[in-house]
């Protein structure tokens, strides 16, 4: 997923700029050449002006629609990893899940996702704007996806009735991100298939 951001010359991102444009179009364009610049250089590199430049767009615009620089860059993540990180629904509880967290774990372990994640969570801690930002466009819906599968599985009897679909989401993912931040253990696919195997068969109903 590493982007070369030097490919889209000022100049061109500029005569991308002319003319007037749907309000969706522009802030899509911006969304996509911010996920480039973010995934290229990280939180680092990562300025109004520089997504400005590669979008076409004003900064005057920029700064209308996002509060600070976090705020863009969470909504860029998360616009760039949707479809990665898309939620299946085969009926099969253990094997969506399974699914989903080995997804997550190869992407924040085989590209630049997983260190610019590492880089927002660490900013949005003295960033309100990014944490909002983090928690509207990325860490909630992620887990609404993932509660929603729980909580339909448990309807369907295939998980016990009183799983806690909020706590298992938690201790799926929480162990990846503590691996992730805590990098004391690896975090593999293996590993992640291990969590899944293990919590999964004791939700199971007797």
């Amino acid at each position: 997923m590493t982007v070369s951001v030097t490919a889209v010359t000022e100049q061109q991102a500029r005569r991308r700029g002319r003319g007037r444009r749907p309000a969706d179009e522009v802030r899509g364009e911006v969304l996509a050449a911010a996920g480039e610049l973010l995934l290229g250089e990280g939180m680092g590199g990562f300025t109004f002006e520089r997504v400005s430049a590669l979008s076409g767009a004003s900064r005057t615009t920029l700064h209308k629609w996002w509060p600070s620089r976090g705020a863009l860059a969470a909504e860029a993540y998360f616009r760039t990893v949707e479809t990665t990180l898309a939620f299946p629904d085969t009926g099969d509880i253990a094997a969506d899940l399974t699914h989903q967290l080995t997804a997550f774990v190869r992407l924040v372990t085989g590209t630049a996702a997983g260190r610019v994640i590492a880089e927002l969570i660490g900013w949005s801690q003295t960033d309100p704007e990014l944490a909002a930002a983090y928690r509207e466009h990325y860490s909630a819906p992620r887990r609404a996806l993932a509660v929603t599968a729980i909580e339909q599985a448990r309807d369907r009897g295939r998980l016990r009735p009183d799983v806690d679909a909020e706590a298992v989401v938690d201790q799926l993912w929480g162990a990846c991100y503590h691996r992730l931040l805590i990098p004391d253990q690896p975090l593999t696919e293996a590993f992640a298939r291990t969590v899944v195997d293990q919590l999964v068969r004791g939700l199971r109903p007797a």
